[in-house]
Protein backbone atom coordinates (compact mmCIF):
# COMPACT_ATOMS: atom_id res chain seq x y z
CA UNK A 1 0.00 0.00 0.00
CA UNK A 2 1.68 3.43 -0.76
CA UNK A 3 1.66 6.57 1.36
CA UNK A 4 -1.46 8.43 -0.45
CA UNK A 5 -3.59 5.01 -0.02
CA UNK A 6 -2.27 4.23 3.39
CA UNK A 7 -3.54 8.40 4.06
CA UNK A 8 -6.90 7.73 3.05
CA UNK A 9 -7.40 4.70 4.31
CA UNK A 10 -6.05 5.89 7.66
CA UNK A 11 -8.25 9.07 7.97
CA UNK A 12 -11.35 7.40 6.60
CA UNK A 13 -10.96 4.66 9.30
CA UNK A 14 -10.46 7.53 11.74
CA UNK A 15 -14.03 9.50 10.64
CA UNK A 16 -15.46 6.14 11.11
CA UNK A 17 -14.27 5.74 14.89
CA UNK A 18 -14.98 8.99 15.72
CA UNK A 19 -18.56 8.71 14.44
CA UNK A 20 -19.53 5.48 15.17
CA UNK A 21 -20.93 6.66 18.93
CA UNK A 22 -23.72 8.84 17.05
CA UNK A 23 -24.41 5.63 14.85
CA UNK A 24 -24.68 3.39 17.70
CA UNK A 25 -27.22 6.10 19.32
CA UNK A 26 -28.78 5.35 16.86
CA UNK A 27 -29.37 1.50 17.02
CA UNK A 28 -32.76 0.32 18.45
CA UNK A 29 -32.95 0.28 21.63
CA UNK A 30 -33.39 4.29 22.43
CA UNK A 31 -34.64 6.44 25.02
CA UNK A 32 -37.89 8.06 23.67
CA UNK A 33 -39.43 11.73 24.44
CA UNK A 34 -36.34 13.43 24.60
CA UNK A 35 -35.65 17.21 22.78
CA UNK A 36 -33.56 17.64 20.17
CA UNK A 37 -30.78 19.31 22.41
CA UNK A 38 -30.37 17.00 24.68
CA UNK A 39 -29.87 14.37 21.99
CA UNK A 40 -27.58 16.61 20.31
CA UNK A 41 -25.41 17.72 23.89
CA UNK A 42 -24.82 13.93 24.24
CA UNK A 43 -23.65 13.49 20.72
CA UNK A 44 -21.46 15.77 21.11
CA UNK A 45 -20.13 14.03 24.46
CA UNK A 46 -19.80 10.69 23.17
CA UNK A 47 -17.89 12.22 19.82
CA UNK A 48 -15.83 14.41 22.29
CA UNK A 49 -14.97 11.11 24.63
CA UNK A 50 -14.14 9.12 21.29
CA UNK A 51 -11.49 11.75 19.87
CA UNK A 52 -9.97 11.81 23.29
CA UNK A 53 -9.66 7.84 23.26
CA UNK A 54 -8.40 7.88 19.84
CA UNK A 55 -5.57 9.95 21.02
CA UNK A 56 -4.28 7.14 22.92
CA UNK A 57 -3.63 5.62 19.85
CA UNK A 58 -1.86 8.63 18.17
CA UNK A 59 0.56 8.81 21.33
CA UNK A 60 1.61 5.06 21.24
CA UNK A 61 4.33 5.90 17.87
CA UNK A 62 2.60 3.09 15.88
CA UNK A 63 5.26 3.56 12.73
CA UNK A 64 2.21 1.75 10.18
CA UNK A 65 0.08 4.76 11.43
CA UNK A 66 2.25 7.63 11.04
CA UNK A 67 4.62 6.73 8.70
CA UNK A 68 2.09 8.47 5.51
CA UNK A 69 2.12 11.71 7.76
CA UNK A 70 5.43 11.63 10.13
CA UNK A 71 4.84 11.28 13.72
CA UNK A 72 6.06 15.46 13.69
CA UNK A 73 2.31 15.85 12.24
CA UNK A 74 0.52 13.49 13.49
CA UNK A 75 1.73 14.82 17.62
CA UNK A 76 0.98 18.58 16.39
CA UNK A 77 -2.88 16.60 15.20
CA UNK A 78 -3.13 15.28 18.41
CA UNK A 79 -1.91 18.25 20.19
CA UNK A 80 -4.94 20.24 18.07
CA UNK A 81 -8.02 17.75 17.48
CA UNK A 82 -7.35 17.08 21.57
CA UNK A 83 -8.37 20.61 22.37
CA UNK A 84 -11.26 20.27 20.04
CA UNK A 85 -12.21 16.94 21.67
CA UNK A 86 -12.19 19.05 25.08
CA UNK A 87 -14.36 21.74 23.28
CA UNK A 88 -16.80 19.02 22.43
CA UNK A 89 -16.85 17.39 26.17
CA UNK A 90 -17.17 21.01 27.72
CA UNK A 91 -20.51 21.49 25.43
CA UNK A 92 -22.26 18.40 26.85
CA UNK A 93 -23.02 19.67 30.16
CA UNK A 94 -23.36 23.24 29.30
CA UNK A 95 -25.71 22.59 26.17
CA UNK A 96 -27.99 20.71 28.91
CA UNK A 97 -28.08 23.68 31.54
CA UNK A 98 -28.76 25.93 29.42
CA UNK A 99 -31.94 23.66 27.85
CA UNK A 100 -33.22 22.59 31.37
CA UNK A 101 -31.52 25.15 34.39
CA UNK A 102 -32.62 22.98 36.95
CA UNK A 103 -29.65 20.55 35.71
CA UNK A 104 -27.49 22.67 37.42
CA UNK A 105 -28.19 20.93 40.95
CA UNK A 106 -25.89 18.03 39.43
CA UNK A 107 -22.85 20.38 39.79
CA UNK A 108 -23.30 19.77 43.05
CA UNK A 109 -20.91 16.69 44.24
CA UNK A 110 -23.03 16.19 47.51
CA UNK A 111 -26.52 17.05 45.94
CA UNK A 112 -26.31 15.10 42.57
CA UNK A 113 -25.51 11.17 41.74
CA UNK A 114 -22.72 9.27 41.10
CA UNK A 115 -23.02 9.58 37.30
CA UNK A 116 -22.64 13.12 37.81
CA UNK A 117 -20.05 13.26 39.86
CA UNK A 118 -17.80 11.08 37.32
CA UNK A 119 -18.94 13.45 34.66
CA UNK A 120 -17.75 16.04 36.74
CA UNK A 121 -13.96 13.97 37.19
CA UNK A 122 -13.56 13.45 33.73
CA UNK A 123 -14.08 17.57 32.76
CA UNK A 124 -11.59 18.16 35.75
CA UNK A 125 -9.26 15.89 34.87
CA UNK A 126 -9.24 17.13 30.36
CA UNK A 127 -8.76 20.95 32.23
CA UNK A 128 -6.33 19.67 33.80
CA UNK A 129 -3.81 18.74 30.97
CA UNK A 130 -5.23 21.31 28.90
CA UNK A 131 -3.86 23.97 31.41
CA UNK A 132 -0.56 21.95 32.18
CA UNK A 133 0.18 21.55 28.18
CA UNK A 134 -0.78 24.97 27.20
CA UNK A 135 1.44 26.21 29.80
CA UNK A 136 3.58 23.80 31.05
CA UNK A 137 6.51 26.12 30.38
CA UNK A 138 5.45 28.88 32.50
CA UNK A 139 4.66 26.59 35.44
CA UNK A 140 8.15 25.65 35.23
CA UNK A 141 7.12 22.14 34.64
CA UNK A 142 10.05 19.59 33.83
CA UNK A 143 9.50 17.54 30.66
CA UNK A 144 9.41 14.01 32.53
CA UNK A 145 7.25 15.43 35.34
CA UNK A 146 4.79 16.64 32.46
CA UNK A 147 5.03 13.57 30.61
CA UNK A 148 3.72 11.57 33.72
CA UNK A 149 0.94 13.93 34.82
CA UNK A 150 -0.09 14.24 30.82
CA UNK A 151 -0.45 10.23 31.62
CA UNK A 152 -2.40 10.24 34.50
CA UNK A 153 -4.71 12.58 33.82
CA UNK A 154 -5.58 11.13 30.72
CA UNK A 155 -6.34 7.98 32.42
CA UNK A 156 -8.52 9.43 35.01
CA UNK A 157 -10.36 11.29 31.77
CA UNK A 158 -11.28 8.00 30.40
CA UNK A 159 -11.90 6.34 33.48
CA UNK A 160 -14.13 8.80 34.68
CA UNK A 161 -15.99 8.98 31.59
CA UNK A 162 -16.44 5.30 31.28
CA UNK A 163 -17.87 5.04 34.84
CA UNK A 164 -20.06 8.34 33.74
CA UNK A 165 -21.48 6.70 30.48
CA UNK A 166 -22.17 3.46 32.31
CA UNK A 167 -23.93 4.82 34.86
CA UNK A 168 -26.01 7.32 33.16
CA UNK A 169 -26.93 4.10 31.26
CA UNK A 170 -28.97 5.96 28.82
CA UNK A 171 -27.35 4.62 25.47
CA UNK A 172 -25.78 1.44 27.08
CA UNK A 173 -28.69 -0.27 28.30
CA UNK A 174 -28.71 -3.56 27.09
CA UNK A 175 -25.43 -5.82 26.96
CA UNK A 176 -23.95 -5.24 23.78
CA UNK A 177 -23.52 -1.80 23.81
CA UNK A 178 -22.66 -1.50 27.26
CA UNK A 179 -19.84 -4.21 26.01
CA UNK A 180 -18.40 -1.90 23.49
CA UNK A 181 -17.71 1.30 25.85
CA UNK A 182 -16.21 -1.58 28.32
CA UNK A 183 -13.86 -3.20 25.54
CA UNK A 184 -13.17 0.71 24.66
CA UNK A 185 -11.74 1.20 27.81
CA UNK A 186 -9.49 -1.55 28.27
CA UNK A 187 -8.28 -0.84 24.71
CA UNK A 188 -7.10 2.57 26.35
CA UNK A 189 -5.83 0.88 28.55
CA UNK A 190 -4.20 -1.84 26.84
CA UNK A 191 -2.32 1.05 24.40
CA UNK A 192 -0.37 2.45 27.77
CA UNK A 193 0.35 -0.85 29.14
CA UNK A 194 2.25 -1.45 25.30
CA UNK A 195 3.68 1.76 25.56
CA UNK A 196 4.62 1.59 29.09
CA UNK A 197 5.43 -1.71 29.80
CA UNK A 198 5.21 -4.14 26.82
CA UNK A 199 7.36 -1.69 24.38
CA UNK A 200 10.26 -1.08 27.19
CA UNK A 201 10.74 -4.51 27.89
CA UNK A 202 11.18 -5.37 24.18
CA UNK A 203 13.88 -2.94 24.02
CA UNK A 204 15.73 -4.58 26.66
CA UNK A 205 16.92 -6.57 24.02
CA UNK A 206 18.23 -3.62 21.95
CA UNK A 207 20.34 -2.25 23.99
CA UNK A 208 23.09 0.95 22.90
CA UNK A 209 25.95 2.23 24.73
CA UNK A 210 27.40 5.82 24.70
CA UNK A 211 30.32 5.40 22.38
CA UNK A 212 31.45 9.17 22.06
CA UNK A 213 30.41 12.69 23.90
CA UNK A 214 31.97 15.21 21.80
CA UNK A 215 31.80 18.73 21.79
CA UNK A 216 30.76 20.68 19.09
CA UNK A 217 30.88 24.56 18.61
CA UNK A 218 27.55 26.70 19.58
CA UNK A 219 26.55 24.80 22.52
CA UNK A 220 25.81 21.95 20.23
CA UNK A 221 27.27 17.91 21.15
CA UNK A 222 27.27 14.45 18.99
CA UNK A 223 26.02 12.22 21.10
CA UNK A 224 27.38 8.99 19.46
CA UNK A 225 25.52 5.11 20.20
CA UNK A 226 26.98 2.07 19.08
CA UNK A 227 24.94 -1.47 19.39
CA UNK A 228 25.24 -3.93 21.99
CA UNK A 229 24.50 -7.29 20.65
CA UNK A 230 22.96 -6.27 17.60
CA UNK A 231 23.15 -5.16 14.33
CA UNK A 232 21.94 -1.38 14.94
CA UNK A 233 19.35 0.34 13.41
CA UNK A 234 18.46 1.43 10.00
CA UNK A 235 16.96 4.68 8.93
CA UNK A 236 16.05 7.08 6.39
CA UNK A 237 18.35 10.33 6.76
CA UNK A 238 16.54 13.02 8.56
CA UNK A 239 14.30 10.49 11.22
CA UNK A 240 14.94 10.56 14.12
CA UNK A 241 14.74 8.76 17.88
CA UNK A 242 13.25 8.88 20.65
CA UNK A 243 16.79 8.81 22.98
CA UNK A 244 16.69 7.22 26.88
CA UNK A 245 19.90 7.61 28.33
CA UNK A 246 19.41 5.70 31.89
CA UNK A 247 19.74 1.98 33.44
CA UNK A 248 16.29 1.14 32.68
CA UNK A 249 14.23 1.33 29.62
CA UNK A 250 10.86 1.82 31.94
CA UNK A 251 11.89 5.35 32.54
CA UNK A 252 9.71 8.41 31.44
CA UNK A 253 12.92 10.18 31.15
CA UNK A 254 13.29 10.17 27.41
CA UNK A 255 13.98 12.49 24.53
CA UNK A 256 13.31 13.47 20.63
CA UNK A 257 16.74 14.34 19.11
CA UNK A 258 17.68 13.71 14.99
CA UNK A 259 20.28 11.46 13.47
CA UNK A 260 23.06 13.76 12.20
CA UNK A 261 25.15 10.88 11.15
CA UNK A 262 24.69 8.39 7.73
CA UNK A 263 22.00 6.15 7.25
CA UNK A 264 24.59 3.94 5.53
CA UNK A 265 26.36 3.58 8.60
CA UNK A 266 24.74 0.48 10.83
CA UNK A 267 28.10 0.57 13.04
CA UNK A 268 27.45 3.56 15.19
CA UNK A 269 24.63 6.41 15.26
CA UNK A 270 25.14 9.80 15.91
CA UNK A 271 22.70 12.92 17.18
CA UNK A 272 23.43 16.18 17.03
CA UNK A 273 22.01 17.87 20.22
CA UNK A 274 22.24 21.83 21.46
CA UNK A 275 22.19 22.74 25.46
CA UNK A 276 18.85 24.01 25.42
CA UNK A 277 17.06 22.27 28.82
CA UNK A 278 18.30 20.42 32.28
CA UNK A 279 18.90 16.90 30.03
CA UNK A 280 20.93 18.85 27.55
CA UNK A 281 22.36 20.74 29.70
CA UNK A 282 24.27 18.14 31.51
CA UNK A 283 25.46 15.79 28.32
CA UNK A 284 28.97 16.31 29.10
CA UNK A 285 28.59 14.38 32.30
CA UNK A 286 27.49 11.14 30.37
CA UNK A 287 30.24 8.87 30.38
CA UNK A 288 31.51 6.17 27.51
CA UNK A 289 29.46 3.13 28.07
CA UNK A 290 26.55 4.49 29.94
CA UNK A 291 23.30 2.51 28.97
CA UNK A 292 20.90 3.60 26.26
CA UNK A 293 17.92 2.68 24.54
CA UNK A 294 16.48 3.91 21.06
CA UNK A 295 12.55 4.08 20.20
CA UNK A 296 12.50 4.73 16.62
CA UNK A 297 12.99 5.55 13.51
CA UNK A 298 10.66 7.86 13.29
CA UNK A 299 9.14 10.63 11.38
CA UNK A 300 9.21 11.51 7.59
CA UNK A 301 11.30 14.47 6.60
CA UNK A 302 13.82 12.40 4.60
CA UNK A 303 15.03 13.23 1.12
CA UNK A 304 14.97 8.97 0.36
CA UNK A 305 10.73 10.01 0.66
CA UNK A 306 11.05 12.88 -2.39
CA UNK A 307 13.64 12.05 -4.71
CA UNK A 308 14.55 15.26 -7.32
CA UNK A 309 17.23 16.03 -9.69
CA UNK A 310 19.16 18.37 -6.82
CA UNK A 311 17.76 19.88 -3.10
CA UNK A 312 18.23 23.03 -1.34
CA UNK A 313 18.86 22.49 2.68
CA UNK A 314 17.70 25.48 4.15
CA UNK A 315 18.01 25.81 8.55
CA UNK A 316 18.38 27.63 11.44
CA UNK A 317 20.59 26.67 14.34
CA UNK A 318 19.95 23.29 15.65
CA UNK A 319 17.89 22.70 12.49
CA UNK A 320 21.29 21.45 10.76
CA UNK A 321 21.04 18.10 12.57
CA UNK A 322 19.08 16.38 9.86
CA UNK A 323 20.31 18.61 7.07
CA UNK A 324 23.84 16.99 8.26
CA UNK A 325 22.63 13.30 8.10
CA UNK A 326 21.23 14.34 4.10
CA UNK A 327 24.59 15.25 3.54
CA UNK A 328 26.57 12.43 5.35
CA UNK A 329 24.54 10.03 3.62
CA UNK A 330 24.45 11.20 0.07
CA UNK A 331 28.38 11.74 0.26
CA UNK A 332 28.21 7.96 1.48
CA UNK A 333 26.62 7.12 -1.42
CA UNK A 334 28.76 8.85 -3.83
CA UNK A 335 25.72 11.01 -4.35
CA UNK A 336 26.43 13.20 -8.08
CA UNK A 337 22.81 15.56 -7.43
CA UNK A 338 23.69 18.92 -6.89
CA UNK A 339 22.97 20.54 -3.53
CA UNK A 340 23.07 23.68 -1.45
CA UNK A 341 22.65 24.45 2.11
CA UNK A 342 21.94 27.68 3.36
CA UNK A 343 22.30 28.18 7.15
CA UNK A 344 21.48 30.62 10.02
CA UNK A 345 23.47 30.80 12.61
CA UNK A 346 23.91 34.00 15.02
CA UNK A 347 28.05 34.03 14.67
CA UNK A 348 30.39 32.27 12.77
CA UNK A 349 31.64 30.59 15.79
CA UNK A 350 28.82 29.33 16.90
CA UNK A 351 28.08 26.98 13.05
CA UNK A 352 28.14 23.58 14.78
CA UNK A 353 29.53 21.40 11.57
CA UNK A 354 31.93 24.04 10.13
CA UNK A 355 34.21 21.79 9.59
CA UNK A 356 32.77 18.72 8.50
CA UNK A 357 31.14 20.81 5.91
CA UNK A 358 34.14 22.33 4.62
CA UNK A 359 35.04 18.24 4.21
CA UNK A 360 32.04 17.10 2.85
CA UNK A 361 32.29 19.45 -0.10
CA UNK A 362 35.36 17.85 -1.09
CA UNK A 363 33.05 14.84 -1.69
CA UNK A 364 29.81 16.20 -2.84
CA UNK A 365 28.37 18.87 -5.47
CA UNK A 366 27.65 21.15 -2.39
CA UNK A 367 27.42 24.64 -2.09
CA UNK A 368 27.04 26.12 1.62
CA UNK A 369 25.59 29.53 2.30
CA UNK A 370 25.85 30.78 5.70
CA UNK A 371 23.68 33.73 6.99
CA UNK A 372 25.24 35.65 10.09
CA UNK A 373 22.90 37.62 12.78
CA UNK A 374 26.38 38.92 13.77
CA UNK A 375 28.88 38.94 11.34
CA UNK A 376 32.97 39.23 12.17
CA UNK A 377 34.71 41.86 10.98
CA UNK A 378 35.39 41.81 7.19
CA UNK A 379 32.40 38.99 6.10
CA UNK A 380 31.62 39.38 3.27
CA UNK A 381 28.75 36.81 2.84
CA UNK A 382 25.48 37.01 3.97
CA UNK A 383 24.45 38.75 6.98
CA UNK A 384 21.02 39.09 9.26
CA UNK A 385 18.44 37.12 8.59
CA UNK A 386 17.39 34.54 5.25
CA UNK A 387 15.00 36.89 3.64
CA UNK A 388 13.22 36.81 0.70
CA UNK A 389 16.55 38.96 -1.07
CA UNK A 390 19.09 36.32 0.81
CA UNK A 391 17.38 33.57 -0.93
CA UNK A 392 16.55 35.38 -4.36
CA UNK A 393 20.07 36.02 -4.90
CA UNK A 394 21.21 32.70 -3.69
CA UNK A 395 19.42 29.68 -5.38
CA UNK A 396 19.92 30.28 -8.83
CA UNK A 397 16.73 29.91 -11.01
CA UNK A 398 17.01 26.35 -12.10
CA UNK A 399 17.42 25.36 -8.44
CA UNK A 400 13.66 26.15 -7.86
CA UNK A 401 12.83 22.74 -9.44
CA UNK A 402 14.64 21.18 -6.68
CA UNK A 403 12.96 19.94 -3.57
CA UNK A 404 13.50 22.06 -0.56
CA UNK A 405 13.73 21.05 2.79
CA UNK A 406 13.54 23.38 5.75
CA UNK A 407 14.15 23.19 9.05
CA UNK A 408 14.45 26.11 12.01
CA UNK A 409 13.02 28.07 14.59
CA UNK A 410 9.36 28.80 14.02
CA UNK A 411 9.37 32.47 13.08
CA UNK A 412 12.37 31.48 10.74
CA UNK A 413 10.17 28.94 9.02
CA UNK A 414 7.22 30.99 8.85
CA UNK A 415 9.07 33.82 7.17
CA UNK A 416 11.35 31.65 4.53
CA UNK A 417 8.21 29.62 3.54
CA UNK A 418 6.52 33.14 2.25
CA UNK A 419 9.42 34.28 0.50
CA UNK A 420 9.96 30.43 -1.19
CA UNK A 421 6.43 30.55 -2.15
CA UNK A 422 6.74 34.11 -3.61
CA UNK A 423 9.73 32.68 -5.49
CA UNK A 424 7.68 30.46 -7.38
CA UNK A 425 8.90 27.42 -5.34
CA UNK A 426 5.90 24.76 -5.46
CA UNK A 427 4.65 23.66 -1.91
CA UNK A 428 4.59 20.16 -2.95
CA UNK A 429 8.41 20.60 -3.54
CA UNK A 430 8.48 22.04 0.16
CA UNK A 431 9.09 19.78 2.81
CA UNK A 432 9.28 21.44 7.07
CA UNK A 433 10.40 19.78 9.70
CA UNK A 434 9.01 21.06 13.12
CA UNK A 435 10.98 20.26 15.87
CA UNK A 436 9.23 20.87 18.74
CA UNK A 437 7.21 17.87 19.75
CA UNK A 438 6.37 18.48 23.24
Amino acid sequence: MNRAISGVFWIGLYLLVVMAPVFLMMVPPVPSGRGFWLEFSVALGFVGLTQIAVQFVLIARFRTVTAPYGIDVILQYHRQIAMMAVLAILAHPLILFIDNPSRLKLLNPFGGNWASRAGIASILFLVAIVVTSVFRERLKLRYELWRLTHLVFGIGAIASAQIHVSMAGLYTNNAWKHAIWVVTAAAMVGLVLYLRVIKPAWQRNYRWEVAEVRELPGDTWALSLKPVGHEGMRFMPGQFAWIKLVGSPFTLEEHPFSFSSSAERTDHVEFGIRELGDFTGNLEKIATGTKAYLDGPHGAFSIDRYPAVGYVFISGGVGITPMMSFINTMADRNDPRPVMLIHAEKTLEEIAYHEELEKLQERLDLEVVYVLEEPPEGWSGESGFVTAEVLERNIPEEAIRRMVFLCGPPPMMDAVEDALTEMGVDRRNLQMEVFKLA
